[in-house]
Protein backbone atom coordinates (compact mmCIF):
# COMPACT_ATOMS: atom_id res chain seq x y z
CA UNK A 1 0.00 0.00 0.00
CA UNK A 2 1.57 3.29 -1.06
CA UNK A 3 2.35 6.27 1.13
CA UNK A 4 -0.11 8.48 -0.75
CA UNK A 5 -3.04 6.10 -1.01
CA UNK A 6 -3.35 4.39 2.35
CA UNK A 7 -6.66 4.70 4.21
CA UNK A 8 -6.13 5.24 7.96
CA UNK A 9 -7.54 2.85 10.52
CA UNK A 10 -10.42 3.61 12.92
CA UNK A 11 -12.75 4.49 10.07
CA UNK A 12 -15.83 4.21 12.31
CA UNK A 13 -14.50 7.01 14.50
CA UNK A 14 -14.68 9.38 11.54
CA UNK A 15 -18.49 9.29 11.69
CA UNK A 16 -18.57 11.19 14.98
CA UNK A 17 -19.18 14.93 14.97
CA UNK A 18 -16.30 15.49 17.40
CA UNK A 19 -13.85 13.80 15.02
CA UNK A 20 -15.13 15.78 12.06
CA UNK A 21 -15.08 19.01 14.01
CA UNK A 22 -11.42 18.42 14.84
CA UNK A 23 -10.67 17.73 11.16
CA UNK A 24 -12.44 20.96 10.11
CA UNK A 25 -10.40 22.89 12.66
CA UNK A 26 -7.10 21.30 11.58
CA UNK A 27 -7.74 21.99 7.87
CA UNK A 28 -8.57 25.65 8.50
CA UNK A 29 -5.56 26.16 10.77
CA UNK A 30 -3.23 24.41 8.35
CA UNK A 31 -4.32 26.50 5.36
CA UNK A 32 -4.17 29.73 7.36
CA UNK A 33 -0.57 28.95 8.37
CA UNK A 34 0.54 28.65 4.72
CA UNK A 35 -0.31 32.24 3.80
CA UNK A 36 -0.99 31.32 0.20
CA UNK A 37 -1.64 34.10 -2.35
CA UNK A 38 -5.19 32.85 -3.14
CA UNK A 39 -5.36 34.88 -6.38
CA UNK A 40 -8.79 35.62 -7.76
CA UNK A 41 -7.84 34.33 -11.22
CA UNK A 42 -8.52 37.61 -13.01
CA UNK A 43 -5.95 39.17 -15.33
CA UNK A 44 -2.33 38.05 -15.47
CA UNK A 45 -1.20 35.31 -13.07
CA UNK A 46 0.60 36.58 -9.99
CA UNK A 47 3.56 34.39 -9.18
CA UNK A 48 4.53 34.27 -5.49
CA UNK A 49 8.19 34.02 -4.62
CA UNK A 50 9.84 30.63 -4.87
CA UNK A 51 10.58 30.81 -1.15
CA UNK A 52 6.88 31.32 -0.39
CA UNK A 53 6.01 28.26 -2.49
CA UNK A 54 8.67 26.18 -0.75
CA UNK A 55 7.30 27.24 2.62
CA UNK A 56 3.79 26.20 1.60
CA UNK A 57 5.09 22.67 0.91
CA UNK A 58 7.19 22.39 4.07
CA UNK A 59 4.78 20.30 6.14
CA UNK A 60 4.32 17.75 3.37
CA UNK A 61 8.05 17.58 2.82
CA UNK A 62 8.67 16.86 6.50
CA UNK A 63 6.05 14.10 6.45
CA UNK A 64 7.60 12.51 3.37
CA UNK A 65 11.15 12.76 4.73
CA UNK A 66 10.22 11.05 7.99
CA UNK A 67 8.35 8.30 6.14
CA UNK A 68 11.12 7.63 3.62
CA UNK A 69 13.87 7.64 6.25
CA UNK A 70 12.10 4.78 8.00
CA UNK A 71 11.42 2.88 4.79
CA UNK A 72 14.97 3.28 3.46
CA UNK A 73 16.75 2.85 6.80
CA UNK A 74 18.68 -0.21 5.59
CA UNK A 75 20.41 1.86 2.89
CA UNK A 76 20.26 5.36 4.37
CA UNK A 77 23.91 5.89 5.29
CA UNK A 78 25.31 4.50 2.03
CA UNK A 79 22.98 6.32 -0.36
CA UNK A 80 25.05 9.56 -0.60
CA UNK A 81 27.72 7.47 -2.35
CA UNK A 82 25.54 7.52 -5.46
CA UNK A 83 26.30 11.24 -5.86
CA UNK A 84 29.47 12.77 -7.28
CA UNK A 85 31.97 15.06 -5.67
CA UNK A 86 32.52 18.12 -7.82
CA UNK A 87 36.11 17.19 -8.64
CA UNK A 88 34.88 13.87 -10.08
CA UNK A 89 33.07 15.69 -12.89
CA UNK A 90 34.71 16.81 -16.12
CA UNK A 91 31.94 18.73 -17.97
CA UNK A 92 33.42 17.84 -21.38
CA UNK A 93 33.34 14.11 -20.54
CA UNK A 94 29.80 13.93 -19.20
CA UNK A 95 28.19 10.90 -20.83
CA UNK A 96 24.67 10.17 -19.58
CA UNK A 97 23.11 6.73 -19.67
CA UNK A 98 19.50 5.93 -18.80
CA UNK A 99 18.61 3.28 -16.24
CA UNK A 100 14.96 2.28 -15.88
CA UNK A 101 13.91 2.27 -12.24
CA UNK A 102 12.55 -0.95 -10.77
CA UNK A 103 10.66 -0.51 -7.51
CA UNK A 104 11.85 -3.90 -6.31
CA UNK A 105 15.52 -3.20 -7.03
CA UNK A 106 18.19 -0.85 -5.66
CA UNK A 107 17.39 1.63 -8.45
CA UNK A 108 14.02 2.21 -6.77
CA UNK A 109 15.75 3.02 -3.49
CA UNK A 110 18.10 5.50 -5.18
CA UNK A 111 15.22 7.20 -6.99
CA UNK A 112 13.21 7.63 -3.77
CA UNK A 113 16.22 9.02 -1.93
CA UNK A 114 17.22 11.41 -4.71
CA UNK A 115 13.66 12.76 -5.01
CA UNK A 116 13.87 13.96 -1.40
CA UNK A 117 16.09 16.80 -2.66
CA UNK A 118 12.99 18.43 -4.18
CA UNK A 119 11.58 21.29 -2.09
CA UNK A 120 8.19 20.35 -3.54
CA UNK A 121 7.44 16.75 -2.47
CA UNK A 122 7.47 14.33 -5.40
CA UNK A 123 4.28 12.34 -5.94
CA UNK A 124 4.28 8.64 -6.76
CA UNK A 125 2.79 9.20 -10.20
CA UNK A 126 -0.48 7.79 -11.51
CA UNK A 127 -1.47 4.91 -13.78
CA UNK A 128 1.20 4.09 -16.34
CA UNK A 129 4.61 5.03 -15.03
CA UNK A 130 8.22 4.92 -16.21
CA UNK A 131 11.00 6.26 -13.99
CA UNK A 132 14.66 6.83 -14.85
CA UNK A 133 17.99 7.34 -13.21
CA UNK A 134 20.40 9.26 -15.41
CA UNK A 135 23.98 8.28 -14.61
CA UNK A 136 27.31 9.59 -15.83
CA UNK A 137 29.47 6.92 -17.44
CA UNK A 138 32.64 8.84 -16.58
CA UNK A 139 32.23 8.18 -12.84
CA UNK A 140 29.10 6.01 -12.38
CA UNK A 141 27.40 8.75 -10.37
CA UNK A 142 23.90 10.17 -10.57
CA UNK A 143 23.35 13.15 -12.88
CA UNK A 144 19.61 13.36 -12.27
CA UNK A 145 16.22 11.68 -12.40
CA UNK A 146 12.99 11.98 -14.34
CA UNK A 147 9.70 10.14 -14.44
CA UNK A 148 6.69 9.94 -16.72
CA UNK A 149 3.14 9.02 -15.74
CA UNK A 150 -0.39 9.31 -17.05
CA UNK A 151 -1.38 12.92 -17.75
CA UNK A 152 -4.23 14.78 -16.11
CA UNK A 153 -7.41 13.98 -18.06
CA UNK A 154 -8.74 17.54 -18.01
CA UNK A 155 -6.08 20.10 -18.92
CA UNK A 156 -7.56 22.89 -20.99
CA UNK A 157 -4.23 24.53 -21.89
CA UNK A 158 -3.01 21.25 -23.44
CA UNK A 159 -6.29 20.36 -25.12
CA UNK A 160 -6.80 23.82 -26.63
CA UNK A 161 -3.20 23.94 -27.86
CA UNK A 162 -3.55 20.57 -29.59
CA UNK A 163 -7.02 21.42 -30.89
CA UNK A 164 -8.73 18.45 -29.22
CA UNK A 165 -12.42 17.87 -28.85
CA UNK A 166 -13.64 15.83 -25.87
CA UNK A 167 -13.87 12.76 -28.12
CA UNK A 168 -10.35 13.34 -29.48
CA UNK A 169 -8.95 13.46 -25.98
CA UNK A 170 -10.80 10.34 -24.85
CA UNK A 171 -9.54 8.42 -27.87
CA UNK A 172 -5.92 9.60 -28.02
CA UNK A 173 -4.77 10.72 -24.57
CA UNK A 174 -3.10 7.32 -24.40
CA UNK A 175 -0.35 8.73 -26.66
CA UNK A 176 0.56 11.48 -24.17
CA UNK A 177 2.49 11.28 -20.91
CA UNK A 178 3.33 13.81 -18.20
CA UNK A 179 6.77 14.33 -16.68
CA UNK A 180 5.91 14.60 -12.99
CA UNK A 181 9.47 14.89 -11.75
CA UNK A 182 12.50 16.18 -13.68
CA UNK A 183 15.78 17.44 -12.31
CA UNK A 184 19.53 17.24 -11.84
CA UNK A 185 21.52 16.37 -8.75
CA UNK A 186 24.37 18.50 -7.42
CA UNK A 187 27.04 19.09 -8.63
CA UNK A 188 25.47 18.65 -12.11
CA UNK A 189 22.67 21.03 -11.18
CA UNK A 190 25.28 23.81 -10.90
CA UNK A 191 26.04 23.22 -14.60
CA UNK A 192 22.46 23.57 -15.87
CA UNK A 193 22.15 19.82 -15.65
CA UNK A 194 18.40 20.24 -15.28
CA UNK A 195 18.21 21.21 -18.94
CA UNK A 196 20.16 18.08 -19.89
CA UNK A 197 17.86 15.84 -17.85
CA UNK A 198 14.74 17.45 -19.32
CA UNK A 199 16.14 17.00 -22.82
CA UNK A 200 16.64 13.27 -22.16
CA UNK A 201 12.84 12.88 -22.17
CA UNK A 202 13.01 13.34 -25.94
CA UNK A 203 15.48 10.53 -26.54
CA UNK A 204 14.92 7.48 -28.71
CA UNK A 205 15.52 5.26 -25.68
CA UNK A 206 12.52 6.70 -23.86
CA UNK A 207 10.28 6.25 -26.91
CA UNK A 208 11.45 2.66 -27.27
CA UNK A 209 10.98 1.86 -23.57
CA UNK A 210 7.46 3.25 -23.71
CA UNK A 211 6.59 1.21 -26.80
CA UNK A 212 8.00 -2.00 -25.28
CA UNK A 213 6.13 -1.55 -22.02
CA UNK A 214 2.73 -0.46 -23.30
CA UNK A 215 2.40 -1.78 -26.86
CA UNK A 216 -0.08 -4.48 -25.80
CA UNK A 217 -2.08 -2.35 -23.37
CA UNK A 218 -5.86 -1.97 -23.65
CA UNK A 219 -8.21 0.80 -22.67
CA UNK A 220 -9.72 0.11 -19.26
CA UNK A 221 -13.20 1.10 -20.36
CA UNK A 222 -13.20 0.15 -24.04
CA UNK A 223 -10.91 -2.91 -23.68
CA UNK A 224 -9.66 -2.00 -27.14
CA UNK A 225 -5.99 -2.36 -27.99
CA UNK A 226 -4.76 1.22 -28.29
CA UNK A 227 -1.19 0.63 -29.57
CA UNK A 228 0.05 3.75 -27.76
CA UNK A 229 2.91 5.72 -29.27
CA UNK A 230 4.51 8.43 -27.23
CA UNK A 231 4.26 11.60 -29.33
CA UNK A 232 3.89 14.32 -26.67
CA UNK A 233 5.05 14.89 -23.09
CA UNK A 234 3.77 17.67 -20.86
CA UNK A 235 5.80 19.24 -18.05
CA UNK A 236 4.56 21.63 -15.36
CA UNK A 237 6.86 23.89 -13.35
CA UNK A 238 7.00 23.29 -9.60
CA UNK A 239 7.89 26.78 -8.39
CA UNK A 240 6.00 29.25 -10.59
CA UNK A 241 8.25 30.46 -13.39
CA UNK A 242 10.91 27.96 -14.45
CA UNK A 243 14.40 28.96 -15.52
CA UNK A 244 15.12 25.33 -16.47
CA UNK A 245 12.16 24.85 -18.82
CA UNK A 246 12.14 28.37 -20.23
CA UNK A 247 13.86 28.60 -23.65
CA UNK A 248 14.81 24.94 -23.63
CA UNK A 249 15.60 24.21 -27.25
CA UNK A 250 18.36 22.24 -28.92
CA UNK A 251 19.09 22.72 -32.62
CA UNK A 252 21.36 20.59 -34.79
CA UNK A 253 23.86 23.24 -35.85
CA UNK A 254 25.46 20.90 -38.38
CA UNK A 255 22.15 20.56 -40.23
CA UNK A 256 21.60 23.21 -42.90
CA UNK A 257 17.91 23.38 -41.94
CA UNK A 258 18.74 23.88 -38.25
CA UNK A 259 16.65 20.86 -37.32
CA UNK A 260 15.12 21.11 -33.84
CA UNK A 261 16.24 18.13 -31.76
CA UNK A 262 14.37 18.85 -28.53
CA UNK A 263 12.10 21.74 -27.58
CA UNK A 264 9.80 22.70 -24.73
CA UNK A 265 6.95 24.98 -25.77
CA UNK A 266 5.07 26.98 -23.16
CA UNK A 267 1.35 26.38 -23.68
CA UNK A 268 -0.21 28.09 -20.67
CA UNK A 269 -0.48 28.22 -16.89
CA UNK A 270 -2.41 26.24 -14.33
CA UNK A 271 -5.38 28.05 -12.81
CA UNK A 272 -4.23 28.15 -9.21
CA UNK A 273 -6.38 25.23 -8.09
CA UNK A 274 -5.10 21.97 -6.66
CA UNK A 275 -4.56 19.86 -3.60
CA UNK A 276 -0.83 20.04 -2.84
CA UNK A 277 -1.44 22.43 0.07
CA UNK A 278 -3.38 19.76 1.97
CA UNK A 279 -0.81 17.48 3.57
CA UNK A 280 -0.90 13.71 3.14
CA UNK A 281 -1.94 13.40 6.76
CA UNK A 282 -4.98 15.62 6.21
CA UNK A 283 -5.79 13.91 2.91
CA UNK A 284 -5.76 10.48 4.54
CA UNK A 285 -8.11 11.71 7.27
CA UNK A 286 -10.47 13.13 4.62
CA UNK A 287 -10.34 9.91 2.64
CA UNK A 288 -11.03 7.88 5.77
CA UNK A 289 -14.17 9.95 6.39
CA UNK A 290 -15.30 9.58 2.77
CA UNK A 291 -14.75 5.81 3.01
CA UNK A 292 -16.78 5.62 6.23
CA UNK A 293 -19.68 7.28 4.43
CA UNK A 294 -19.52 4.64 1.71
CA UNK A 295 -18.53 6.97 -1.11
CA UNK A 296 -17.00 5.22 -4.14
CA UNK A 297 -14.20 7.78 -4.54
CA UNK A 298 -12.43 6.45 -1.45
CA UNK A 299 -11.55 3.17 -3.14
CA UNK A 300 -8.88 4.50 -5.49
CA UNK A 301 -8.70 5.36 -9.17
CA UNK A 302 -8.01 3.92 -12.59
CA UNK A 303 -6.22 5.07 -15.71
CA UNK A 304 -7.44 8.46 -16.89
CA UNK A 305 -8.32 9.65 -13.39
CA UNK A 306 -4.81 10.38 -12.15
CA UNK A 307 -4.47 13.39 -9.86
CA UNK A 308 -8.13 14.22 -10.54
CA UNK A 309 -9.11 11.35 -8.23
CA UNK A 310 -7.38 12.91 -5.25
CA UNK A 311 -8.89 16.27 -6.13
CA UNK A 312 -12.38 14.76 -6.18
CA UNK A 313 -11.91 12.99 -2.85
CA UNK A 314 -10.95 16.28 -1.21
CA UNK A 315 -13.87 18.17 -2.79
CA UNK A 316 -16.34 15.58 -1.49
CA UNK A 317 -14.66 15.68 1.91
CA UNK A 318 -14.79 19.46 2.15
CA UNK A 319 -18.48 19.39 1.28
CA UNK A 320 -19.18 16.81 3.98
CA UNK A 321 -17.32 19.00 6.50
CA UNK A 322 -19.27 22.10 5.48
CA UNK A 323 -16.13 23.81 4.18
CA UNK A 324 -15.93 25.98 1.06
CA UNK A 325 -14.61 24.13 -2.01
CA UNK A 326 -12.71 27.35 -2.81
CA UNK A 327 -10.19 26.18 -0.21
CA UNK A 328 -8.73 24.23 -3.13
CA UNK A 329 -7.81 27.54 -4.73
CA UNK A 330 -4.23 28.01 -3.59
CA UNK A 331 -3.46 30.79 -6.08
CA UNK A 332 -0.05 29.44 -7.14
CA UNK A 333 0.09 29.52 -10.93
CA UNK A 334 2.47 27.12 -12.64
CA UNK A 335 3.76 27.12 -16.18
CA UNK A 336 2.71 24.28 -18.49
CA UNK A 337 5.07 23.15 -21.24
CA UNK A 338 4.78 20.59 -24.01
CA UNK A 339 7.54 18.56 -25.68
CA UNK A 340 6.53 17.24 -29.13
CA UNK A 341 8.37 14.04 -30.01
CA UNK A 342 7.68 14.20 -33.74
CA UNK A 343 6.90 16.97 -36.21
CA UNK A 344 3.51 15.46 -37.08
CA UNK A 345 2.35 14.91 -33.48
CA UNK A 346 -0.65 17.23 -33.87
CA UNK A 347 -1.91 15.52 -37.03
CA UNK A 348 -1.61 12.16 -35.23
CA UNK A 349 -3.37 13.36 -32.08
CA UNK A 350 -6.17 14.85 -34.17
CA UNK A 351 -6.63 11.58 -36.03
CA UNK A 352 -5.58 12.94 -39.42
CA UNK A 353 -2.77 10.38 -39.83
CA UNK A 354 -2.31 6.84 -38.52
CA UNK A 355 1.47 6.61 -38.19
CA UNK A 356 3.58 9.42 -36.70
CA UNK A 357 7.23 9.81 -37.70
CA UNK A 358 8.91 8.86 -34.43
CA UNK A 359 12.53 9.17 -35.51
CA UNK A 360 14.16 10.36 -32.29
CA UNK A 361 17.83 11.19 -31.55
CA UNK A 362 19.62 8.97 -29.05
CA UNK A 363 20.37 10.03 -25.50
CA UNK A 364 24.05 10.32 -26.47
CA UNK A 365 23.27 12.64 -29.38
CA UNK A 366 21.06 14.84 -27.21
CA UNK A 367 23.72 14.94 -24.50
CA UNK A 368 26.42 16.10 -26.89
CA UNK A 369 24.29 19.03 -27.98
CA UNK A 370 23.24 19.84 -24.40
CA UNK A 371 26.85 19.86 -23.17
CA UNK A 372 27.92 22.22 -25.93
CA UNK A 373 24.87 24.46 -25.55
CA UNK A 374 24.65 24.73 -21.75
CA UNK A 375 26.97 22.71 -19.54
CA UNK A 376 30.50 23.38 -20.81
CA UNK A 377 29.91 27.16 -21.14
CA UNK A 378 28.46 27.24 -17.60
CA UNK A 379 31.45 25.34 -16.21
CA UNK A 380 33.75 28.07 -17.55
CA UNK A 381 31.72 30.79 -15.85
CA UNK A 382 30.98 28.95 -12.63
CA UNK A 383 33.74 26.91 -11.03
CA UNK A 384 32.02 26.31 -7.67
CA UNK A 385 30.65 22.96 -8.85
CA UNK A 386 34.12 21.56 -8.11
CA UNK A 387 33.70 22.36 -4.41
CA UNK A 388 30.57 20.27 -3.93
CA UNK A 389 30.89 17.19 -1.70
CA UNK A 390 28.53 14.24 -1.60
CA UNK A 391 28.72 14.44 2.20
CA UNK A 392 26.46 17.51 1.86
CA UNK A 393 23.58 15.44 0.49
CA UNK A 394 22.08 14.35 3.87
CA UNK A 395 21.91 17.99 4.94
CA UNK A 396 20.28 19.06 1.68
CA UNK A 397 17.72 16.27 1.85
CA UNK A 398 16.61 16.96 5.42
CA UNK A 399 13.91 19.67 5.62
CA UNK A 400 14.80 22.61 7.83
CA UNK A 401 12.90 23.16 11.05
Amino acid sequence: MSYESQIPENIEETKTEAWRGKLRHDIENHLASLRLPNNNGDGEPEYPSKEAIRLSHHKQRVELYEHEKKMLAKYWDELPNNFANGDEVDPKKIEPELEIVDSEEYSGVVFRYASLLWSVPVSKGYGRRIRYLVKDKQNGKLIGIFALSDPVFNLSARDNWIGWTVDDRRERLVHVMDAYVVGAMPPYSYLLGGKLITSMIGSAEVSEHFAEKYSDSKGIISQKKKEPRLVLVTVTSALGRSSIYNRLKLVNQSDENNEVIVELIKIGETKGYGHFHLSNGLFNRIRSMVAADGHSYAEGHQYGDGPNWRFRVIRVGLEKLGLDKELLKHGIFREIYAMPLCHDFREFLLGDIENPNLDRPTASEIANHAKERWMVPRSKRRQDFKDFRKSDIPRLIKPEG
